[in-house]
C-alpha cells in the first residue's frame, strides 16, 4: 500500500542516505496538511538525538507554536524506536503509520513496545507495514554498500 505522504517520507529517507545518514524519512501532517517533514540528522547535527521522528516533532512544535499536536498523523519509513516512541507520545500524536519493522531496535511493535507499558501517557493508533517493502530496501540498499 503507498500512500502520498509515506511516499513523502520515502523521499526524505533517500535524501538521508544521499548525505550519510541512515535513511529513515518522516511527515508530520495536520488536517491533510503536510506540516513539517525530515530526514536522520544524527551526523549532521552531531546530535544522537536528531532522529527523522524527533526532527518533524521539533519542526511541527515550532511551526504551529504548541507543545502538543494532538490531530497529528505522522508518517515514518521505520518503526520507531524507544527515544522516538516517547517523543510520539509526549506530543500526544493521534495516528503513526510506518513502513518497515525494526526488530532490533524498534520500540513500537518489537522490543519494549513503549505503547504498551502501563506508564505510557498516551498511545497513537499505529498502523504498520506502509510501504514497508520500499522502506526496508532502502534501508537494506544503503547498508550494502557500506559493507
Amino acid at each position: 500500500m503507498t500512500n502520498r505522504f509515506m511516499e513523502i517520507a520515502l523521499a526524505e529517507a533517500r535524501a538521508a542516505g544521499k548525505r550519510g545518514e541512515v535513511p529513515v524519512g518522516a511527515v508530520l501532517v495536520m488536517d491533510g496538511a503536510v506540516v513539517a517533514q525530515a530526514g536522520n540528522r544524527t551526523r549532521a547535527d552531531n546530535d544522537v538525538t536528531a532522529h527523522a521522528e524527533v526532527a518533524v516533532i521539533r519542526e511541527a512544535a515550532r511551526t504551529l507554536g504548541q507543545e502538543r499536536l494532538t490531530g497529528a498523523d505522522l508518517y515514518v519509513t521505520l518503526e520507531p524506536c524507544t527515544l522516538c516512541a516517547a517523543a510520539i507520545s509526549f506530543a500526544r500524536i493521534r495516528r503513526l503509520y510506518y513502513g518497515a519493522e525494526d526488530p532490533k531496535g524498534g520500540g513500537v511493535d518489537n522490543g519494549v513496545r513503549f505503547f504498551a507499558q502501563p506508564t505510557c501517557h498516551h498511545a497513537p493508533e499505529v498502523y504498520s507495514g506502509i510501504s514497508g517493502v520500499e522502506a526496508a530496501e532502502i534501508l537494506k540498499d544503503f547498508f550494502m554498500e557500506r559493507r
